[in-house]
């Protein structure tokens, strides 16, 4: 598959780049993208989450009132789960929510994912991204010139570029970073990630190499 390489003002420069078929156009898995992504989202929780037990909350060192002769039910303890003020029954506890994929299938995850971008013609390249200081005026004017203002735009660049990633984080829906380092969350995310051409030689490196590394 080939893609028209555009400029930053939105024209076309007139070359294309291929893209790896090894990478944008396998058989997309889908369980791994679910689990990928289930995965990411549960290493976002804190995991701190706790109530009181019965044997936690206040109070309750006496019996609250006689066995017999009172009508009401009876009462141990007024730490129990069925009065207000008393501990909970099979409340939350500390834990930690952590989910563990090999890393083949993180890699096959994010191929399928880019998979499915590049079906839905949602993956879009420029020549170079370069901003000798941060502006957002300018970032967004280069959304502008791209049609892509309004969306959920992914900028993968080829290293790290602090002026892009200042110009950009001010803006909704826009996020940019390294084109080595988005996980398959981020990249569903996205209505359309904007690729350098320079970056996506990069993600195509490093999901090759990381295949290979695991089935070595």
């Amino acid at each position: 598959m080939k893609l028209n390489i555009f400029k930053t003002d939105g024209t076309d420069s007139g070359n294309q780049i291929e893209l790896d078929e090894t990478v944008f156009a396998i058989e997309p898995r889908d369980g791994l993208v679910y689990e990928d992504v289930r995965a990411y989202l549960a290493h976002k929780r804190q995991g701190t989450a706790k109530t009181k037990g019965r044997s936690e909350v206040r109070g309750g060192g006496r019996k609250a009132y006689r066995q017999k002769g009172t009508g009401n039910a009876r009462r141990g303890t007024i730490r129990s789960p069925l009065l207000k003020g008393g501990g909970v029954v099979f409340g939350p506890r500390p834990r930690k929510y952590t989910i563990r994929l090999s890393k083949k299938m993180k890699e096959l995850a994010r191929k399928s994912a880019l998979t499915y971008k590049a079906r839905e013609e949602a993956i879009r390249v420029i020549d170079e991204l370069v901003f000798d200081e941060p502006k957002t005026s300018v970032f967004a004017g280069m959304l502008d010139a791209l049609k892509l203002n309004g969306k959920k735009v992914l900028v993968l660049t080829e290293s790290t570029n602090m002026n892009a990633y200042k110009s950009g984080r001010n803006i909704p829906g826009v996020t940019v970073m390294e084109a080595n380092k988005p996980a398959t969350y981020e990249i569903m995310h996205a209505d359309v990630i904007l690729f350098t051409e320079a970056g996506i030689d990069v993600l195509t490196r490093t999901l090759n190499k990381n295949v290979e590394e695991a089935a070595a």
